[in-house]
Order: C-alpha cells, then sequence, then structure tokens
C-alpha cells in the first residue's frame, strides 16, 4: 500500500513502443490513460518518448528515464510474436538474463488449457528479466511485469487499463495535483505577463496556458495547478482579480 501523501513530488515517465505507433497505423490511447492515473495516485507523469521496436532504443529510453524519475511505465511489445521485444530489451537495460517465469507460465497454461494450450508464441509470454515480479492481467491472461522501479505492460489500452487497476494503491506518491480553470476570449500573449505574475507569487502553483480559436476569436483556457488546495484557491483568486483589474471578460470552468 502506498504510504501517506506527502509534499515530495513523486515522478514517472512512459515509453511507447510500437512501430505501429510512429508510423500512425495505430492511435496511441495510453498516454492519457497513464497520465490520469498517475494523478490519482499522487505522481506526476514527468515524460513520455515513443520508440520503434529497435532493442537499442528501448534499452537507452529504459536507462535513461528509469535513472531520473521515480517510476518509469512502458506499454506495447510485450506480445507473442517475434518483433515483441521489450522484455529482452528491459532485460539488456538491467544487465540480467530473460527466464521463463514459473508462475507467468503457470497462469498462461491455465488460461490456454481450453484454447489449444501452450505453443511457443504463447510461451514468449511468459519470459520475463530475471528477478521480476507479475503484474496481474485478469483480461487476457498474459501479465506484465515488475522490476526494480519499472512496469512493464500491454500495448493494448484495455488491458493497460486492467493492469493499472492491479496496481492502484501500491505505488508511493505524493499529494494529488488538483486543477482549476479560467478561460476566456483572451488572447494569451496580451496577458503573458500577468500568467508569469501570478504564478510567480505562488510558488506552489503551475499555470499552464491553452490557446483555441473559435467563432473567429481567438482565446485560451488558463489551467492552474497545485497539491495545496488553499494555494490553489489564492492563486485562482488571483489571477482572476488581474483579468478584471485589465478589463477582460472570463468564464470560470473555462470555455
Amino acid at each position: 500500500m502506498t504510504s501517506p501523501k506527502t509534499d515530495r513530488i513523486y515522478t514517472a515517465a512512459l515509453v511507447v513502443i510500437g512501430d505501429e505507433i510512429l508510423s500512425g497505423r495505430t492511435h496511441d490511447k495510453n498516454i492519457a490513460q497513464v497520465a490520469s492515473w498517475l494523478q490519482v495516485q499522487g505522481i506526476r507523469l514527468a515524460e513520455v518518448r515513443v520508440v520503434a521496436d529497435v532493442e537499442e532504443r528501448i534499452v537507452e529510453a529504459v536507462r535513461t528515464l528509469a535513472e531520473r524519475n521515480d517510476y518509469l511505465f512502458t506499454t506495447g511489445g510485450i506480445g507473442p510474436t517475434h518483433d515483441d521485444i521489450t522484455v529482452d530489451a528491459i532485460a539488456a537495460a538491467l544487465g540480467v538474463p530473460v527466464i521463463v517465469h514459473p508462475e507467468a507460465r503457470a497462469i498462461l497454461d491455465r488460461y490456454y488449457a481450453d484454447k489449444g494450450g501452450l505453443n511457443e508464441g504463447r510461451l514468449r509470454m511468459a519470459r520475463t528479466p530475471e528477478g521480476a515480479k507479475l503484474i496481474p492481467n485478469h483480461r487476457s491472461g498474459a501479465p506484465g511485469i515488475q522490476i526494480e522501479n519499472i512496469f512493464v505492460m500491454a500495448g493494448v489500452p484495455h488491458i493497460t487499463a486492467g493492469m493499472l487497476d492491479a496496481l492502484t494503491g501500491k505505488l508511493e506518491g505524493g499529494a494529488p495535483l488538483i486543477s482549476e480553470t479560467v478561460g476566456g476570449y483572451i488572447p494569451e500573449s496580451e496577458v503573458s505577463g500577468l500568467l508569469r505574475e501570478v504564478e510567480k507569487a505562488h510558488e506552489q502553483c503551475q499555470i499552464g496556458s491553452y490557446p483555441f480559436f473559435r467563432e473567429g476569436k481567438v482565446g485560451a483556457n488558463f489551467v492552474v495547478r497545485s497539491t495545496d488546495a488553499g494555494e490553489l484557491k489564492s492563486c485562482i483568486d488571483t489571477l482572476c482579480d488581474g483579468l478584471s483589474a485589465a478589463g477582460y471578460d472570463f468564464t470560470p470552468g473555462g470555455i
């Protein structure tokens, strides 16, 4: 279980693995769901990298991102085919051999008992880096993998979601990030100075500006994020006062 929430900021990175993502044949849906899940756990998704099915590139991404974040998640490349090389790359990055995990093999043996049994391809999904633990997968049998601070998950979004459910409440995290939005038909270039001043006055908050173009007019939504509800309210109030003083109309909640 997670420890009590603290002010410490825990970060995670995500490596999305697969030629099909880079080619555009498949549209990734895991970034958003992993980011949302992490936020609830009190962990911030700090960076995302999309990597081809090339072992040395996966190895480099895993080593770099696992070192500078509390957690690293990967999606994709753990299926039954020859180009599913994530397990091999993770093992290479950590300098450990690949084994057939006995518990994973038993899980797959049971799952495929009435589906033609294990074959060479299906057995590939029981391979893990030596020393790994398993992440339960109640949707399609083949488990995910946890080793050190690395969590290796399927690329299919609904299977990824099930693996995230299995991890809920089990990772140490800080206070969840909360947010509020103010928006209006306000050109962000005209209020960039105000945004900078308000953020500087509220060190526990971050302000993101997201422009849009609608009905022939430009505008922006300003999203304030913080782990402290009191600081968040103070920042929102200061921002709204500044926008009002500058003569801008705005809508709480954004538009």
